[in-house]
């Protein structure tokens, strides 16, 4: 008899991924194939209870008034550099580590727990302490979550490359952030709507609610079917981290996919600069509710679309969501530059921030469809962990330029990551098509 899980799994499965009687089961081992739809629906449940916890306990936004609100705020300045270098840089170790398990979910289910963990020392910090020391306790905290963190990503990649076949990972990813994103919707209404100052006790349970929600997403990844893989590397962790670097040199595409990688940085690093072009031109409190609505609604509505579109192209995704940055932050700089700061209205800046944040939905997808699709056994894990561990040293060397900048004008800055943004996506119209059925 059939499995009546399998049965309802299957159907729905059939539905999001157009297909009739043939099974599409391209780039995967055929005995993972009868397993696609319950492994499609728990990775996707799996990523919208992460997606969920992303938005309570944002380095932007919720740890920024934390620390605010428990009297730290000079410690305000490392969140975001922290949050996403530390989860990248360490990758080329975890990598080498992975690298030599046959079944890797357990990775992401480890780092699953971990996030839950350091989001409770958080909560507990802020609960137990007061002022600097508390705010002390976050940071350290938001370390040790970073490192968690990087666990997941790498190993998110090779599991999904090895359960979810090729043309149906982008909308996979799209469906994630799209449920998420609706829900970041309904969650940012209920909790900060007309709030005021929110208690010590508020964030104390916002905090616990989040690292809840990473234990549920660690259990529902630990039920993923993975089929053993290819191992390799049993030499020391250090040595294989550094001897993959030579990736960079002897592999031009991947090579050409990082440099691109690192121009469109660009559509991350734009969005804290509009709101603080926003800041400079109001000082309405409820601005800060609607950029976290429009960044909740961009995701909620574009990254289906870019799942689909990057399932028939990720390099196209990759050069239009690049278009759409640079465009937006040209726009922006140079009406700020040219009219001033509060030029275009009160909405201009949400309007400008909401564009920004679809355009960083399909930078993103894209860039991880096309690694995802680019490579297959253990070369995945190697161009995760390189690329991420470039990429996370890039970023705190492109956050302190940026920094420097923003002394002289904080329109400078938007206008040069603009200038990035345009040079990524010409480098991106030079990458090679990798999706194909």
């Amino acid at each position: 008899m059939p499995n009546p899980k399998h049965s309802t799994a299957d159907r729905l499965y059939s539905l999001i991924a157009n297909e009739e009687d043939a099974r599409i089961c391209t780039d995967i081992p055929e005995e993972a194939c009868r397993e696609v739809p319950r492994n499609f629906f728990l990775i996707l449940a799996s990523n919208v209870l992460t997606k969920l916890g992303d938005l309570l306990i944002s380095p932007k936004t919720v740890l920024a008034w934390l620390l605010s609100a428990i009297g730290a705020p000079a410690l305000v300045a490392w969140l975001v550099p922290i949050r996403e270098s530390g989860s990248m840089i360490p990758q080329l170790l975890i990598g080498a580590w992975m690298r030599r398990k046959p079944v890797r979910k357990w990775f992401w289910t480890l780092g699953s727990f971990g996030q839950a963990l350091s989001v409770m020392a958080m909560a507990a910090s802020v609960w137990f302490l007061e002022g600097y020391a508390a705010g002390t306790g976050v940071v350290a905290a938001l370390i040790l979550f970073s490192l968690a963190r990087g666990f997941c990503s790498v190993s998110m990649k090779d599991v999904q490359g090895k359960c979810i076949p090729k043309t149906r990972r982008g909308r996979l990813s799209g469906l994630a952030s799209t449920i998420g994103g609706s829900a970041t919707v309904a969650l940012t209404v209920l909790l900060f709507w007309d709030r005021g100052d929110p208690s010590l006790l508020f964030y104390t349970l916002l905090l616990s609610l989040a690292a809840a929600l990473w234990v549920i997403a660690g259990l529902l990844f630990a039920s993923v079917d993975e089929q053993a893989g290819e191992t390799g590397g049993g030499g020391n962790a250090l040595g294989e981290a550094v001897k993959s670097l030579s990736l960079l040199r002897d592999d031009p595409p991947f090579r050409h996919f990082v440099i691109t990688r690192a121009l469109l940085l660009c559509s991350a690093l734009a969005s804290p600069y509009f709101v603080v072009l926003a800041q400079k031109s109001t000082d309405s409190g409820w601005l800060l509710g609607v950029f976290l609505l429009a960044s909740s609604l961009a995701s909620s509505v574009s990254a289906s679309v870019w799942g689909w579109m990057a399932d028939t192209s990720s390099r196209n995704v990759m050069i239009r969501g690049a278009a759409m940055a640079s465009g937006v932050c040209l726009l922006v700089g140079a009406t700020a530059m040219i009219g001033g700061s509060d030029t275009g209205g009160i909405w201009f800046y949400p309007v400008a921030f909401f564009v920004l944040s679809i355009a960083h939905a399909g930078v993103r997808l894209g860039r991880k469809t096309y690694l995802v699709d680019m490579a297959g056994g253990n070369k995945r894990t190697d161009y995760t962990a390189v690329s991420n561990t470039i990429i996370g040293v890039l970023l705190l060397v492109t956050g302190g330029l940026t920094a420097l900048i923003s002394m002289i004008s904080d329109v400078a800055v938007i206008i040069v990551l603009g200038l990035m943004g345009l040079a990524g996506m010409v480098s991106a119209l030079r990458l090679q098509e990798v999706t194909s059925d």
